[in-house]
C-alpha cells in the first residue's frame, strides 16, 4: 500500500481495564474466544498504542465500536469515549452498546443519541433473536434516534438478518467482520457466500471486511484473497469498507500485514475504488462529515 493513502478504519477499539469494567477483559476465568488465548488483550489499549501499531499508514479517521463494557452502564462507555476525543481527537465517531430487548432501551438510546459522535449501536443477537417481536420492537427505535445498527453474527444467522433488513428498509445495517467466515472448507465458503448474498440483496446493508484471522494460520493475502474479493463482489465496492478490528485482530497479524494484505488483494482495482474501500465509504456510511 502507498503509505500516503488515507485510511478510515471502520472498526477499532480502545480500552483501559485498569479504570473501567469490561467483564471479558477483567474477570477470571477468561471466556472462550474465537482466536483462542487473548491474554495479550487484557491490558490498556489507547490511541497512542493504536497509532503506533498503525504506523506508517495514514489513518485519518476511525470508528470506535463498543468494547463489551459493563452492560449495566452503556452510557458510561460513551462518556469515556468523549474524554478520549477531547484528549486525543480520536475516535472520530462511535458505535455504542445497547441491548434491544431491555426495558430501559428507550432511555438508553435517547441518552446515547445526545452524544454528537455516536452513529449507531451494536448488539450481538442470539440465533433466532432477530425474529423475536420484543427484540424487533427495540430495533424499531433505532431510526427515530438517528442510529445505525452494527450486526455481529456468524453467517449462519444471515437469513434472519436479511428478513430484518427487508422489514426495516429505512434502517442501515452494517455487517461486522465479513460475516465471520471461519470455516474455510469448500462447503463452508459456499454456505457463507450464499448467506452473504441473501443479506447483501437488501440495499440498506453494508459490510466491514475484517475479522479474518484463523487460529494457527498466518494472516496472508493469499489465504484471504478469495474471501475478500467475494465479499466485495457480493456487496459491491460502494458498500464495502476496510476495518482493522485492532487490537483484537492483532492476535493474528500486525496492522501492516492486514492493511498491506488488503491493499495487495485490491491491487488491480481502479484508484477510485481503492479510495472508496479504504476511505470514502466509511465516511459516507457513518456520516463522518456531520457537524
Amino acid at each position: 500500500m502507498v503509505k500516503t493513502q488515507p485510511i478510515v478504519d471502520a472498526h477499532q477499539h480502545f480500552w483501559d481495564p485498569r479504570l473501567n469494567y469490561h467483564p471479558w477483559l477483567c474477570d477470571q476465568p477468561p471466556i472462550p474466544f474465537r482466536y483462542g488465548d487473548y491474554s495479550a488483550l487484557r491490558r490498556p489499549y489507547l490511541p497512542a498504542d493504536y497509532f503506533a501499531d498503525a504506523a506508517p499508514h495514514r489513518v485519518v479517521k476511525t470508528v470506535y465500536v463498543e468494547t463489551e463494557w459493563d452492560p449495566h452502564d452503556p452510557v458510561g462507555e460513551m462518556r469515556y469515549v468523549e474524554k478520549l476525543r477531547r484528549e486525543t481527537g480520536f475516535p472520530t465517531v462511535a458505535v455504542a452498546q445497547a441491548w434491544l430487548d431491555r426495558d430501559d432501551l428507550g432511555g438508553t438510546l435517547a441518552a446515547l443519541a445526545e452524544f454528537d459522535f455516536v452513529r449507531g449501536i451494536r448488539h450481538k443477537p442470539r440465533a433466532g433473536q432477530m425474529d423475536d417481536a420484543r427484540w424487533r420492537a427495540g430495533f424499531a427505535l433505532l431510526k427515530p434516534n438517528g442510529l445505525r445498527f452494527d450486526l455481529q453474527v456468524p453467517w449462519t444467522q444471515l437469513g434472519e438478518a436479511a428478513r430484518l433488513a427487508r422489514d426495516f428498509p429505512g434502517s442501515r445495517i452494517i455487517l461486522n467482520h465479513t460475516g465471520l467466515p471461519a470455516d474455510r472448507s469448500r462447503d463452508g465458503i459456499a454456505g457463507w457466500k450464499k448467506a452473504l448474498g441473501s443479506f447483501a440483496a437488501c440495499p440498506n446493508t453494508a459490510i466491514k471486511i475484517s475479522g479474518l484471522g484463523i487460529p494457527g494460520q498466518a494472516w496472508t493475502a493469499v489465504a484471504n484473497r478469495e474471501v475478500v474479493l467475494a465479499a466485495i463482489d457480493i456487496f459491491g465496492i460502494g458498500r464495502s469498507m476496510f476495518a482493522s478490528n485492532f487490537p483484537v485482530d492483532g492476535l493474528c497479524a500486525s496492522y501492516g500485514t492486514i492493511a498491506g494484505g488488503m491493499a495487495e488483494i485490491l491491487g488491480d482495482f481502479p484508484p477510485a475504488e481503492r479510495q472508496a474501500f479504504f476511505h470514502d465509504n466509511a465516511v459516507s456510511i457513518y456520516d463522518m462529515e456531520k457537524r
